[in-house]
């Protein structure tokens, strides 16, 4: 069990760890609750609760650990790779993204990790040699839901399904590049609706990253809530279900 402990951050005291937090053991996940410790928060749209990487980072890692998420978006990942004492590389095309990671990284802890963040495109991370990482812990984006910048080149989050396919193609074939034999990559992905009908990114994107040649771990869902967009379509359209979860893929690469 991890210990509770306390750190100033902005003239405010703030908790580093969850009050109560217990691995998860099935392969459905429901995080109603998103996770507010350490400098956690949901203002940057559509990342992720912390409860997820926690809950991946212990299984899947140890202490030391090379720690990689190639979207890095808000730094949810890392920062929970440096409270559990991994070290971490992130990596996001955007620049705003890494100034507010870094600022998100920015905590005193009793950790000793490293923590490297970079600029840069997960479609070539070619600054990292082969098998060197120990575990791939990212959310991409889900094709253009939320676009993430205007008009950055290489911005996945501004993609149409085809461009965005072609893409995540090269991230899951970078992804077994510098991932060790034998360890973990887990990706989280959603599905989307275009005119009413669904597009299975998630199906699409798993298919990519098994015909890279990563083996199926596990497939989890995971229970989504508190969406912004639920409350403008629940009431304005009753042709369709709405979409309440979200894969996590857990992929390993292996040993031969």
């Amino acid at each position: 069990m991890i210990k509770l402990n306390i750190c100033k951050v902005g003239g405010d005291f703030i908790l580093l760890q969850p009050n109560s937090f217990n691995l998860e053991q099935t392969s459905i996940w429901s995080f109603p609750e998103r996770g507010k410790w350490a400098t956690h928060s949901g203002k940057y749209r559509g990342n992720w609760s912390p409860y997820i990487p926690r809950n991946l980072i212990l299984r899947y890692s140890k202490q030391g650990d090379w720690v990689l998420d190639q979207f890095l978006g808000s730094g949810t990942t890392l920062v929970e790779a440096k409270l559990l004492n991994r070290n971490g590389i992130g990596i996001d095309i955007n620049p705003k993204a890494i100034s507010l990671s870094r600022t998100n990284l920015s905590f005193h802890s009793n950790s000793k990790s490293q923590i490297f963040l970079r600029q840069g495109n997960a479609t070539s991370l070619a600054f990292i040699k082969n098998n060197r990482i120990d575990f791939i812990c990212t959310h991409p984006p889900y094709s253009n839901i939320i676009p993430y910048s205007s008009g950055l080149s290489g911005d996945i989050s501004l993609c149409n399904e085809k461009e965005f396919i072609i893409a995540m193609k090269k991230v899951a074939a970078e992804s077994f590049r510098v991932l060790k034999k034998g360890k973990y990559c887990a990706v989280m992905i959603g599905d989307k609706r275009i005119h009413g009908n669904v597009i299975p990114l998630g199906f699409q994107i798993l298919t990519c990253f098994l015909e890279t040649g990563f083996v199926l771990k596990e497939i989890i869902i995971k229970v989504q809530h508190n969406c912004r967009a639920t409350s403008k379509w629940q009431d304005k359209n009753k042709s369709f279900l709405m979409l309440a979860h979200e894969y996590i893929f857990v992929f390993y690469k292996p040993n031969f």
